[in-house]
């Protein structure tokens, strides 16, 4: 029985390490769209991709109907979805600072 429980441990360990791969490649590619790339390095792109997906969690998911990579699924929509969450971060961040989006 201990065998069951150290599988549990690895498996949600294997998906917080997939979570935050999948948090920052999203944090990257929506940096390059918004280019903010210079400005963040890879430690903000994961914190922008994962809070960006909470976001769209929030605002976008509920208005669509698919689920953010914060609601562990990995699926092409639930990706975009964090990307569009993501983008709409870094834009409220842009006004915020008073730069404006382009």
């Amino acid at each position: 029985m201990p065998f069951e429980r150290n599988q549990g441990k690895e498996s949600e360990m294997i998906n917080l390490i997939t979570w935050l791969v999948v948090g920052g490649v999203i944090g990257w590619i929506a940096s390059l769209i918004m280019k903010t790339d210079a400005q963040q390095g890879i430690f903000l792109n994961i914190v922008v991709g994962i809070v960006g997906a909470a976001l769209a969690g929030f605002l976008i998911s509920p208005l669509i109907g698919v689920p953010s990579i914060n609601d562990n699924v990995f699926s092409l929509g639930a990706m975009l979805i964090s990307l569009l969450g993501a983008i709409l971060l870094l834009a409220i961040v842009r006004l915020v600072r008073g730069r404006t989006v382009s």
